[in-house]
């Protein structure tokens, strides 16, 4: 007998919820259905919600002591697609996917639970409400210190939406992103992404036949392959949270190219192999003068960074030493994203652990080697002046992201809410 997902969704609150947010599609800069739908779920639940000048949602359930720390929920609404119509379905597994396009999972799991959340907390903290109530005895609650909430737009393609949220009016400082892929999982920092450019400049260029002799003329591609063997490649540092720091070579251009790619301009040559293309006419008779390549630097500790980046900068620099007068290189690097780094303090760590271990799962703390809204968070400061900490949470298992194959298995789900549950009220015990 199959799994009916109608009547899982008779049974599961949260996991109706999901259900309709799914349902409606999102694509990035197009959140307005589903922020409407947002805004109505918590007018009829009597939870305090409003959009801000860009369209993030915001939501506050205040507290009911003061002397507690309120904590903040952080999702986006926008998913990976287009705006065609959804269709959630479940299979025999319990996994739950869409019907020929991208679920959405990637953050609407995020968005299902921190909703969820509200809705037990204000119906639990209302005046007309106890929390001895029969319906309420599933929430177990504890004087707490309020829960904010942000769901913000735009995350999959510029990250505008956190870039414009009121963080000046936030009382948390700190702040979960609950946006892993993985039930459990807590992501305690994350990597920048800066570029490297490398350009090495040969003095003296000529024919491969007539000046091949002159050993004044060096080859600007045979020096850069050169100086590329004298850098990193890879993981330059790492810790048992796992790879801080690291550098990738992405690209490398140089020789007699120029034909080529004007053989493939002119001709509006079009093909998914252009390197194969590019090698068909490219010149051999030149003593070439320019070679550029570019590598990917990613880092969750600014000084590992900045050692990896002084560490390439004195290759160049012996570089230019050896042949000075005959060549030169240069290094150029272009920040896009800066770090999250390790918070200063556990409290989180230690508060997701137990909660975790309330929920029967065993958590996994962990650094990711890429980027999320955490890394905007923790470069600005709430409404007291705190620098936010914020950290990656993972409230489901969720597979193929940002494909027509991606699933999300429930029971993860469920359990997931259980944890981020057991987070708020652990949180507000401490």
């Amino acid at each position: 007998m199959g799994v009916n997902l109608e009547q899982l969704r008779k049974e599961n609150e949260v996991l109706d919820i999901f259900c309709n947010l799914v349902s409606i599609p999102s694509p990035s800069l197009k959140e307005e259905n589903v922020s409407a739908w947002i805004i109505e779920f918590c007018k009829q639940n009597n939870i305090n919600a409003k959009l801000d000048k860009y369209g993030n949602v915001y939501i506050h359930v205040p507290a009911t002591d003061i002397t507690k720390e309120p904590i903040m929920l952080s999702s986006h609404m926008d998913v990976v697609g287009d705006d065609s119509p959804v269709h959630p379905y479940i299979d025999e597994d319990g996994f739950i996917h869409a019907e020929g396009r991208t679920l959405g999972a990637d953050d609407k799991v995020g968005v299902a639970c921190a909703l969820m959340l509200a809705k037990e907390l204000a119906k639990a903290s209302s005046p007309q409400s106890s929390f001895a109530a029969a319906e309420n005895r599933s929430f177990v609650c504890v004087p707490h210190g309020g829960l904010e909430i942000t769901f913000t737009r735009d995350e999959e393609t510029g990250m505008s939406g956190i870039e414009h949220v009121e963080f000046d009016k936030i009382l948390s400082k700190y702040v979960l992103v609950c946006d892993a892929d993985k039930l459990g999982q807590l992501q305690i920092s994350g990597a920048s992404y800066t570029n490297a450019k490398i350009t090495v400049k040969g003095l003296k260029g000529g024919h491969s036949g007539i000046d091949i002799g002159d050993e004044t003329r060096l080859n600007a591609a045979k020096l850069l392959t050169e100086l590329l063997a004298e850098f990193p490649q890879g993981v330059f540092y790492k810790d048992e949270t796992g790879v801080i720091t690291s550098c990738n070579l992405g690209a490398v251009v140089a020789g007699g190219i120029q034909n080529s790619v004007a053989s493939i301009v002119e001709n509006v040559i079009k093909t998914n192999d252009y390197i194969t293309e590019i090698m068909k006419k490219t010149s051999t008779n030149i003593i070439n003068v320019l070679g550029m390549a570019s590598y990917s630097i990613r880092s969750a500790s600014v000084a590992k960074e900045e050692a990896l980046k002084a560490l390439m900068v004195t290759i160049v620099e012996k570089f230019n030493h050896k042949y000075e007068g005959l060549a030169y290189a240069k290094i150029e690097f272009e920040p896009h994203l800066p770090p999250f780094e390790k918070a200063d303090d556990d409290r989180i760590a230690i508060v997701h652990t137990e909660a975790c271990k309330r929920a029967g799962i065993q958590n996994d703390i962990s650094s990711f080697h890429a980027g999320a809204e955490t890394h905007i968070y923790c470069q600005h400061k709430n409404s007291k002046g705190e620098t936010f900490k914020p950290m990656l949470l993972g409230l489901a298992d969720v597979y193929n992201m940002h494909s027509a194959s991606e699933k999300v298995d429930y029971k993860t789900l469920l359990k997931g809410y259980e944890v981020i549950k057991n987070t708020f009220i652990v949180f507000n015990e401490k």
